[in-house]
């Protein structure tokens, strides 16, 4: 009983650095192109990919370890749903990724780097996005839990 406690605590913990390093990200990006501050994001954006990763090992512990046997989690649709989400995050953070690492190396090489303002516009929109679906998975949790959903 405490093991699956502590499990469910360390996945919602991790659920919400998760989502407030996303969240940061967002922010240090709506100073616009011509005061992007790098560092800072890629900071943020490493940390990001961290929180994904420590969502991803206790969910799985859960799944693996917890009160709840992987069959439970395995012939649920709503299940399915909740990780394709993930991964559908995870590809889209890709990108934006890629674009602040080039900005920081770029920075780091020449103090006047600015960043191109097509680019800024794209990783904001691919960020806002991944908000919005990252704000999905926890209904999906809530669904799952309580049994509903296509066979619910």
């Amino acid at each position: 009983m405490w093991s699956d406690a502590i499990l469910a605590y360390l996945h919602f913990a991790s659920i919400f650095t998760l989502i407030w390093f996303l969240a940061k990200e967002w922010t240090l990006l709506q100073a616009g192109p011509e005061r992007c501050d790098a560092r800072r994001l890629a900071l943020t954006d490493l940390f990001y990919f961290l929180a994904a990763m420590a969502v991803l090992a206790s969910g799985l512990g859960r799944a693996l370890a917890g009160a709840k046997p992987w069959a439970y989690y395995a012939g649920n649709p709503v299940f399915h749903i909740k990780i394709s989400l993930f991964v559908l995050v995870a590809l889209l953070s890709i990108k934006p990724t890629l674009l602040i690492m080039r900005w920081r190396k770029s920075a780091a090489a020449d103090p006047a780097f600015r960043v191109d303002p097509r680019e800024w516009q794209l990783a904001r929109r691919l960020v806002l996005i991944e908000m919005h679906i990252v704000a999905l998975i926890p209904l999906a949790a809530v669904m799952m839990a309580r049994g509903l959903g296509p066979h619910g």
